[in-house]
């Protein structure tokens, strides 16, 4: 079942796109039950033990497997990881080496040195050596530190300080291991792993974890823009490493398959015209980047399904296909190029509407269908809307309208009005008990009516040049939390206290215990809510 801009819809033959590769193998995998790679880590473990005997390691060392190849002709090479005292040791690494009959051939060290640490005890206690590693990232804000990364402009501890033992340079010693995040000035997000010496505070080693190309875009919709890119030689493709590995793939017309990862000789894409093959592809990967930004920065949301994989964006599916759409099947978002192959679905609120599905779709798991349906719709208006928002692109001003750029009904009007649905000619601006008889795109009206009441209040007034005048049934009058608070109170209930088969009553009480949880029992967001309920007549 496809939904027309709204769709969780499946499609059958669709490839798994997340481009996530659980075991690599040299070249075949052996054939034999250890193929698998459970079995494979298993089986390595298994031996750990015998081959820290045989490679003389201390009483206080093991062996943890991290990973496991087989050759076509059953040649094993077992990766483990190495710990001492408990302790993970950076550079204990190594690789053995088998036959396929088990018989150990060779064995790749990172580190030859011997391991004995006179104390396990720090001079330096955790909490002063994270600070210390945070400060040493910190000193480097506004600096360019490498020609091809923008200076960092924000730094934060992330965690605390892990204690390690530090091997890599050959003198094995007690370490810290933290994690510190920032910004940089491009929006790029930087996360920095340093290891400083525990009886000194000496940086070890600082890596920068998050690798990516600094691209640019012009899209049809979003204008130009920046992108994360990923550079593998000459070549820079639509793969974004810092968020989860998303990526935008061409479908070149068809209607099924992963389609072809967008890439290009220059980290440059898309001049801005739909004629242009790229330009819809940087709209789509923009929009997959604000999405995961607005759900990460908002929310602490990592991804979708909060698991940190980024989902993939198909472009140019099919011919003169006049919609978009959501596949968790796939966990990909896809979109047609409508009318004549001209006129692309790429706009960012549409991103937004239909990776929205995705969050529901791995939360509350709203029915498609009766009341539950229309808040299914209307979550996505409120949260591709919120998108928008976020990004706050000069080329796209955010607003609340739904699809206003993409034309769809060929008279220039937008496909939704969240002030007062029923412009549209079919939303339901008020619940009544008819409303699940709707389809899902109006029954969504009382739910967007909601939620643009609860944010910015009713009457007449003008936001970044778009006129509203939004009603109430019992002609209160409302003045708004404010977006951002909204948002935090449908997400927290979405994601909290909705289930499969929430109804509009269910939606009230559901926000009300959100508006509770997150600003008090009988407070002013509390009350806002409930009153702005009565405003769209759920009581």
């Amino acid at each position: 079942m496809k939904r027309k801009l709204a769709a969780v819809a499946v499609l059958s033959a669709t490839a798994l796109l997340t481009g996530v590769v659980q075991v690599s193998t040299a070249a075949v995998a052996d054939p034999a039950p250890h193929s698998r790679a459970a079995d494979l880590i298993a089986l390595a473990n298994s031996q750990a033990a015998k081959v820290a005997h045989a490679l003389a390691l201390g009483g206080q060392e093991q062996l943890v497997a991290k990973d496991a190849l087989v050759d076509a002709d059953g040649t094993r090479h077992f990766r483990y990881e190495r710990t001492f005292a408990g302790l993970p040791v950076l550079g204990g690494d190594l690789v053995v080496h088998q036959k396929a009959d088990g018989s150990t051939t060779s064995v790749d060290k990172a580190t030859g040195a011997t391991i004995a640490l006179p104390s396990l005890t720090p001079q330096i206690p955790a909490d002063k050596a994270a600070a210390q590693a945070t400060g040493a990232v910190q000193s480097t804000v506004g600096v360019t530190v490498d020609k091809d990364e923008a200076p960092l402009t924000a730094v934060h501890q992330t965690g605390t300080a892990e204690l390690v033992v530090w091997a890599t340079d050959g003198s094995p010693r007690l370490a810290y291991r933290t994690t510190v995040e920032g910004e940089r000035a491009d929006g790029t997000p930087s996360r920095q792993l340093l290891v400083t010496d525990a009886a000194s505070g000496q940086v070890l080693s600082t890596h920068e974890e998050v690798q990516t190309a600094a691209g640019t875009g012009k899209g049809v919709f979003v204008g130009t823009v920046p992108l994360t890119t990923t550079q593998s030689g000459t070549t820079y493709s639509l793969k974004d490493a810092s968020r989860g590995g998303q990526a935008t793939y061409t479908l070149k017309s068809k209607t099924s398959g992963s389609g072809t990862l967008v890439a290009n000789s220059t980290d440059s894409f898309g001049n801005g015209l739909a004629s242009n093959a790229e330009s819809a592809a940087v709209d789509a990967q923009y929009g997959a980047a604000a999405t995961w930004d607005f759900y990460k920065n908002t929310f602490g949301r990592s991804g979708i399904k909060n698991n940190g994989v980024g989902a993939a964006s198909r472009v140019h599916y099919g011919r003169n296909y006049v919609n978009a759409f959501w596949d968790d099947s796939c966990f990909c978002m896809t979109y047609g190029d409508g009318t004549s192959n001209t006129h692309p679905l790429t706009e960012l609120d549409v991103a937004g509407h239909e990776m929205s599905h995705g969050v529901t779709s791995a939360t509350a798991g709203l029915n498609y269908s009766g009341e539950s349906g229309g808040l299914n719709e209307a979550t996505s208006d409120i949260f591709g809307t919120m998108v928008e928002f976020y990004a706050n692109l000069a080329a796209d001003k955010p607003d609340y309208l739904i699809g206003e750029l993409i034309n769809i009904n060929g008279d220039g009007k937008p496909l939704r009005y969240m002030d007062q649905p029923s412009k549209d000619g079919s939303s339901a601006d008020y619940w009544s008990p008819s409303v699940g008889d709707l389809d899902v795109h109006y029954s969504s009206g009382v739910a967007n009516h909601f939620f643009y009441l609860l944010a910015e209040g009713s009457g007449a007034k003008t936001i970044n040049g778009v006129s509203y005048n939004s009603p109430t049934a019992n002609g209160s009058t409302l003045a708004g939390i404010g977006r951002d608070k909204a948002a935090q109170v449908w997400y927290k209930a979405l994601t909290t206290y909705m289930t499969s088969t929430t109804d509009y009553a269910g939606a009230r009480a559901a926000t009300l215990k959100a508006a509770s949880d997150l600003y008090g029992a009988n407070g002013a967001e509390y009350n806002a809510v409930a009153a702005t309920w009565s405003a769209v007549n759920v009581n």
